[in-house]
């Protein structure tokens, strides 16, 4: 079985690309959920809900919205609403805009798939790149993807990372090849605030990323889909930054 997970800036359980995905998920399964958030989970990351009640609305068969993250969403589906019967893999996507370098860690699509591989489910997070969000190349993913999840599962995938797949922005049939590729540092340069005064004289606040290029290795997701290839990236929790690890323990002595 799949399930299927969505985490979208703009439509939530109703957005464009979790239809392109669930009609891609049933080109690879005859059993499909889809277990989504409900509303606007930008940038939520690995978070899961602690200090608040979790609700959830049946929306179909097998189609449920959660009133939590993308995390959440993950925990439910597979520790309540099928823990019958288990997913055996989790698809989480398709975002609208790449998921590319530092911005995965802050990626709700991400750790929709970050939270799965915790559960001990193979998981696979998958972005659509834009140039023009009013004209995201949805046929692109929706081309490519039954056949990349079928290489990527006849691979054989484990539990200790998940797979981060990135769809470039041009035609299907103009899209090099699936490669391997490391995470590097993408395309984010910081982050801003937006101060703003709402019709009652309020202030209030926005955070914006900025986005550009960035000095990166040839081989990492940013540089690869840039070149018109569909990245692949494995991506786990352990963090550890293992020369700094040495130098800190020098400079400590």
């Amino acid at each position: 079985m799949i399930l299927i997970h969505v985490r979208t800036p703009d439509d939530g359980i109703d957005a464009p690309g979790l239809a392109v995905l669930e009609g891609v998920a049933f080109t690879l399964a005859r059993e499909v959920w889809v277990v989504a958030p409900e509303h606007d989970q930008s940038g939520t990351s690995h978070s899961i809900s602690l200090h608040a009640p979790l609700r959830y609305s049946r929306q179909g068969e097998r189609r449920f919205g959660v009133s939590g993250t993308p995390g959440d969403c993950v925990v439910m589906a597979a520790r309540h609403l099928m823990a019958d019967n288990p997913p055996t893999l989790v698809l989480s996507g398709v975002n609208r805009g790449a998921n590319l370098g530092l911005e995965t860690v802050f990626s709700g699509t991400v750790g929709a798939a970050m939270t799965a591989i915790l559960l001990g489910i193979p998981a696979i997070a998958l972005s659509q790149a834009f140039s023009d969000r009013e004209a995201v190349r949805w046929d692109t993913a929706s081309a490519l993807a039954p056949d990349v999840i079928r290489r990527l599962v006849a691979s054989g995938l484990g539990t200790q990372a998940c797979l981060n797949v990135n769809f470039p922005d041009v035609p299907a049939q103009d899209a090099g090849p699936l490669t391997v590729t490391r995470q590097g540092v993408g395309l984010v340069n910081g982050i801003a605030v937006r101060a703003h005064v709402d019709p009652r004289g309020i202030p209030y606040h926005w955070l914006q990323f900025s986005r550009g290029p960035r000095p990166d290795a040839e081989d990492t997701e940013a540089m690869v889909l840039g070149r018109g290839c569909i990245s692949v990236t494995p991506l786990r929790f352990e963090r550890t930054d293992e020369e700094e690890v040495a130098a800190l323990a020098g400079r400590l002595v």
